[in-house]
């Protein structure tokens, strides 16, 4: 249950999507009952017959910033620029952890040009080409993200001419409900959501909540401990604010099922959650690693997109479906043809 090579699987390259779908909901839906281990397809607009009236989906507002920049090092050589940290509100920070690429590895004291208002200095390597900069004008740093900044898409979306798709990345790799700015990579279940669906999901009686979980560079990394308990995640800030703790509150105390939209959602919920089930309105950073055996205190549904294998997210959705079922689902899905990761099709466990 905690090996590894127990969350390994094969997957098609041509199943990992490139693009999303036409339109957000039209992405196909595996459904997973685990009252009965009922496995079914649908499609992800029939979430409004699906979930009742009394229901709770809880979202991610998080605004993914636009924070992949390119520059050169003082000697000349070209750098790509990830900028990791983003300010929770208030003053922008000088100093931000980033990723860094270029042609030789970065070194403490080299000067980084991103144009001639913004130039930072590496303070710190940390290795794995995460460094710690010290920028002149954060304020410019800003303004040069908002303005010329790049979708900082996963690893596995390839663009050989990123200009191509960059006015289509710019749109779909946001939830229509992104509000805070502050993630270097989107909750993904959440980009299903269209304005009207949510609209119809409210006229059937669901209501709707949202929290904040900026998601960071940790969501990346690869998991190298052969004991999946020993891993460990980066912190990443969370809010969950009184009005979203009261719908929660109210959501059990009428007997209604609290459906997180996305890992993110169950991370925040499950670390804010009190011994006795309950939450109230919280601020704080989370590492929370969710494995199986995890006690879900909040949390009664999930939607979720396919996961990567041996990854973190996949843990967490084993853990909260079971692994036997999960095991199914992704067999069933890689068989027939689903589209995995954040581009996608999703899965509603229940």
């Amino acid at each position: 249950m905690f090996d590894l090579d127990d969350y390994n699987f094969d997957l098609p390259a041509g199943l990992i999507a490139q693009v999303p779908s036409e339109r957000r909901d039209a992405s196909r839906l595996l459904v997973l009952d685990r009252r009965n281990g009922a496995i079914h397809d649908r499609h992800f607009h029939d979430v409004t017959t699906l979930l009742n009236p009394g229901d709770l989906l809880v979202v991610n507002d998080t605004r993914v910033v636009p924070a992949r920049l390119e520059g050169k090092k003082d000697t000349g050589g070209r750098v790509e620029l990830l900028v990791l940290q983003h300010g929770e509100g208030g003053r922008p920070e000088a100093v931000r952890l980033c990723l860094l690429k270029s042609s030789k590895p970065p070194r403490t004291g080299g000067q980084i040009l991103l144009d001639n208002q913004v130039r930072g200095v590496v303070e710190e390597v940390q290795g794995n080409g995460v460094v710690r900069i010290r920028f002149n004008s954060p304020e410019a740093l800003e303004t040069l993200i908002d303005e010329r900044g790049r979708v900082p898409l996963p690893p596995y979306i390839k663009r050989t001419s990123p200009d191509a798709f960059a006015a289509l990345d710019a749109e779909r790799y946001q939830t229509v409900y992104a509000a805070q700015k502050g993630a270097i990579a989107a909750p993904t279940a959440g980009l299903h959501f269209t304005r009207e669906l949510i609209q119809r999901l409210e006229e059937n009686g669901v209501a709707v909540a949202a929290l904040t979980l900026h998601v960071g560079f940790g969501t990346f990394q690869p998991v190298r401990t052969p004991d999946i308990r020993r891993h460990r995640l980066g912190e990443e800030y969370y809010r969950i604010e009184s009005g979203t703790a009261e719908s929660i509150a109210k959501t059990r105390q009428r007997g209604g099922r609290v459906v997180a939209v996305g890992t993110t959602v169950v991370r925040a919920l499950e670390t804010a959650a009190l011994a006795d089930g309950s939450i109230r309105a919280v601020e704080g950073r989370t590492r929370l690693l969710i494995t199986p055996g995890h006690s879900f205190k909040l949390v009664d549904a999930l939607i979720t997109n396919f996961h990567l294998p041996k990854s973190s997210l996949l843990f967490l959705v084993c853990a909260f479906g079971g692994n036997d079922m999960i095991r199914r689902a992704y067999k069933k899905a890689v068989e027939d043809r689903y589209r995995f990761y954040s581009y996608g099709d999703a899965m509603l466990i229940l």
